[in-house]
């Protein structure tokens, strides 16, 4: 069997370009590497990184350059090309409609896969282009197969839809080191793009109400579901507080070592879909502090950190977790365990597989 991608910023994550950044686009490079791994054939349409008919396989992955002209007319010539049983397409886009109308054209089958909590509701779920919410709405009612990532999505999804959606969850590397809480410094990680709906407002406050706990920030400025000046705003205030260091847009790897050598990392966000960096962060073994994210109640069903709704209760979480390496010891083994089980390669792979045998 044979799936396509079609995004520019997979090759990123796949060629280790410290610049690479989005969950999205990380998580279609997991996906695309543990399916090639697998025995499927992947190839993935680049538009940026590779010319007009140049290949390279990266980890049995095929990443095809196709031209920088219409995007519509870019992607008929790739999927014409690759003939493809399925295409994979993770996000809502205005796009979404016509690319799906192409790949159907050619005899291929589409699979959507919802990457933020909104997506399932198609009149909301756009942040560019959000008259053409209509062109949206048409591909997700034409695609043979609707994958989210948790079942809070799955309840929230339109019932005309739901006939076709299966829960796939994403991928987190389960192959990760890990250092015991004893030996880790006691700081706080917070990584994400510095947008509106991650809240970096609210770690400024809760980092000037414990001015003893340090915290480690990693994010870069933003426009995306932000007003203007919003980014740039959060930067000036979190390089004011002293026991904040905020080191800006960092490569993928670094972020993560941050999260892996944590005491707990911290989220702030009002709006995600299943964040990258709780699976990084269970990963490794470190505990989630989080105000409102919890998708299927995970965190507070298995132990997984604290699930605190106000800012307050957040300062008291961090600190009781921060004077308690043996209990954070216990809250790790149960996170790589949680991990191990429902988001490894083999698990999602053969979710992917279930899915896509029911055609």
């Amino acid at each position: 069997m044979k799936v396509a991608f079609l995004n520019d910023r997979i090759y990123g994550y796949a060629s280790a370009d410290p610049s690479a950044a989005g969950g999205s686009e990380r998580q279609q490079w997991l996906l695309a590497r543990a399916l090639a791994s697998s025995g499927w054939s992947v190839c993935v349409g680049t538009r940026q990184h590779l010319q007009l008919g140049e290949r390279r396989t990266i980890e049995g992955v095929e990443f095809h350059g196709i031209m920088q002209g219409q995007y519509l007319f870019d992607s008929y010539r790739f999927l014409s090309s690759m003939r493809s049983d399925w295409l994979y397409w993770r996000g809502a886009s205005h796009l979404l409609g016509p690319v799906f109308q192409i790949a159907h054209t050619l005899g291929g089958r589409t699979i959507f896969a919802a990457a933020f909590d909104t997506d399932v509701h198609a009149r909301s779920a756009l942040t560019r282009r959000q008259r053409w919410w209509p062109l949206y709405a048409w591909g997700v009612s034409r695609t043979e197969r609707l994958f989210v990532q948790h079942g809070g999505q799955l309840e929230e999804l339109s019932s005309r839809w739901r006939s076709k959606a299966l829960v796939v969850r994403s991928i987190a590397d389960t192959q990760c080191d890990f250092q015991p809480h004893p030996f880790r410094e006691p700081y706080v990680a917070w990584i994400g793009m510095l947008r509106q709906p991650k809240r970096p407002d609210l770690l400024i406050e809760i980092a000037r109400r414990s001015p003893q706990i340090k915290y480690i920030v990693c994010g870069g400025a933003t426009n995306h579901r932000s007003p203007v000046g919003y980014s740039q705003d959060m930067i000036q205030q979190l390089r004011r507080l002293s026991n904040i260091e905020f080191r800006g847009k960092v490569a993928p790897d670094e972020a993560e070592r941050v999260i892996a050598e944590s005491a707990t990392l911290l989220c702030t966000s009002e709006q995600e879909g299943f964040p990258n960096t709780f699976l990084q962060a269970w990963s490794h073994g470190t505990p989630v502090v989080t105000l409102q994210i919890d998708p299927d109640s995970v965190i507070k069903r298995l132990g997984l950190g604290a699930v605190t709704g106000s800012v307050d209760a957040t300062v008291e979480q961090v600190h009781r977790l921060l004077a308690l390496p043996q209990e954070r010891e216990g809250i790790a083994a149960r996170a790589r365990q949680y991990v191990a089980n429902h988001h490894s390669e083999e698990a999602v792979v053969k979710a992917f597989d279930q899915a896509t045998s029911r055609a």
